[in-house]
């Protein structure tokens, strides 16, 4: 049998898995609905009065990310996290025994799943910024054009956001099979996400926080939102999320030695 066999059998059941239980789905749409919600909510809340005004209107309609990403990473985590709990990883491991394979199927749908849902989310919270932004005073006599992806930093955000999305939810499977505790996993994940800002923020160092900014999985992947003051960042765009890719290939990578070394 061909390596491409099993795994095509290993995508075929995880994706009639995800498609056939109605938790993956709701999950999928709490992350678009909050992701827009919060972002329509910071639209609305803000407001541009020269020489007072925010610099960056496409990161301030991308805000909603930060919360959308938690529903994301719980997604994740319960696409292997049930099966440890129920004891259905054993009949999945019995069907199909390469477990790196079982792994990929899950990332893969993953992957799938969470770009189609994170490109509804980023282009309607941009849409929505395009459309609230210019009423509080975000125009282009104040040096706010409106919103538009054919603005090339405003394309690389937006595509970033998207990839930023799929790499949380790739660190968080990987965090979660190396755990085999969805509570843990989903405590672990969002310490990741959420500590290291509170942490930055305590620390009165200057030096410190970019530093940290540098490295936290977060702060680093987010920089990809920013459209203006790149020179100011601590760390540019692509790299930036370039760190959030490490970190997900860390926890696969972990996952993989894991499942390997021990019993399911």
């Amino acid at each position: 049998m061909t390596p491409a066999l099993p795994f095509a059998r290993a995508l075929h059941a995880e994706w009639t898995k995800f498609r056939t239980e109605a938790g993956p789905v709701w999950l999928l749409f709490a992350a678009i609905v909050s992701t827009v919600a919060i972002s329509a909510g910071v639209d609305g809340s803000s407001h541009c009065a020269p020489p007072d005004c925010a610099p960056d209107a496409t990161r301030l309609s991308l805000t909603g990310v930060m919360l959308g990403q938690a529903a994301v990473a719980i997604l994740a985590v319960l696409a292997i996290g049930n099966e440890y709990g129920t004891g259905m990883i054993r009949t999945t491991f019995t069907a199909i025994p390469r477990r790196a394979t079982v792994l990929a199927a899950k990332a893969a749908v993953l992957t799938g799943t969470v770009l189609a849902a994170g490109a509804a989310a980023v282009l309607a919270s941009l849409g929505a910024g395009r459309l609230v932004l210019p009423g509080r005073g975000f125009t282009g006599a104040h040096g706010h054009p409106p919103i538009s992806l054919a603005d090339g930093p405003t394309l690389r955000a937006a595509a970033g956001s998207v990839l930023y999305l799929v790499l949380i939810a790739l660190l968080a499977l990987g965090v979660a099979t190396a755990v085999r505790d969805s509570a843990a996993a989903v405590g672990t994940v969002l310490g990741l996400l959420y500590l290291f800002p509170i942490v930055i923020h305590v620390i009165g160092d200057p030096d410190w926080q970019r530093r940290l900014e540098k490295i936290a999985p977060m702060p680093a992947g987010l920089a990809v939102q920013a459209t203006t003051g790149l020179s100011g960042l601590p760390i540019s765009p692509w790299r930036g999320l370039g760190v959030l890719a490490v970190w997900a290939a860390g926890a696969l990578l972990a996952a993989i030695v894991l499942l390997r070394a021990r019993d399911a």
